[in-house]
């Protein structure tokens, strides 16, 4: 089963992408789009984060992190292993393999990288996300780097696009002000922002992948 979801899944990541159709089902209503950052020339910081997905239990999970509390926008966040480009990357496939390296512990050389989703443009934080898809073919061993990483959550990936999880409410934004925003709950955690919107790509993807048995 597992193998079969990788090769539809990279066939289709090299396809025309839902792209911000899908994600916007899952954004803020301040949340810019792509077409607005390019029009007023931001020039946004660029980072990277992993969508990693592993067989567990005749399934296939994925991995979320919550980040640690820390003087800025994103602290407490529940996020995909990432982050900043660094002098040193030689591109930002090897940024998402190195913050997943420094968070969590997985060896880039056990990733197998088949893809990536939309770019997602942070505004507070003025960041420009490219979320890049990875296999490994068992379930990791994490080991945390505990200042960057509060806890990780394990997440079945068919489990996303189940409705009952699709939800609203307001939330507190770190300039101190609330907003409107759908978001999905997990295990009791607020997954919203730019995270909430990788994850409405990914399922508009994954539905389209046929499950077999074998």
């Amino acid at each position: 089963m597992f193998q079969s979801f990788v090769d539809q899944l990279e066939s289709l990541l090299g396809m025309d992408l839902p792209g911000e159709e899908a994600q916007f089902s899952m954004a803020p209503i301040t949340r810019k789009r792509l077409i607005d950052v390019s029009s007023e020339n931001y020039n946004p910081k660029q980072s990277a984060v992993l969508i990693l997905l592993f067989p567990e239990n005749d399934s296939i999970h994925t991995i979320l992190i919550q980040r640690g509390k820390y003087e800025g926008v994103h602290s407490g966040q529940i996020a995909f292993p990432g982050g900043r480009f660094e002098e040193g990357d030689l591109d930002l496939k090897q940024t998402a393999l190195r913050e997943t390296a420094e968070e969590i512990g997985i060896t880039p050389k056990s990733i197998n990288v088949i893809g990536c989703l939309t770019d997602v443009y942070i505004t507070p934080s003025n960041f420009l996300v490219k979320p890049f898809i990875g296999v490994i073919n068992h379930k990791p061993d994490f080991i945390l780097d505990l200042v960057e990483v509060e806890k990780i959550i394990l997440v079945n990936v068919f489990n996303l696009n189940d409705k009952s999880i699709r939800k609203e409410k307001s939330i507190l934004q770190s300039g101190g002000y609330k907003i409107k925003t759908p978001y999905f709950e997990i295990e009791g955690l607020t997954v919203w922002g730019a995270t909430a919107m990788m994850i409405s790509e990914l399922n508009a993807v994954v539905e389209k992948i046929k499950i077999t048995s074998s």
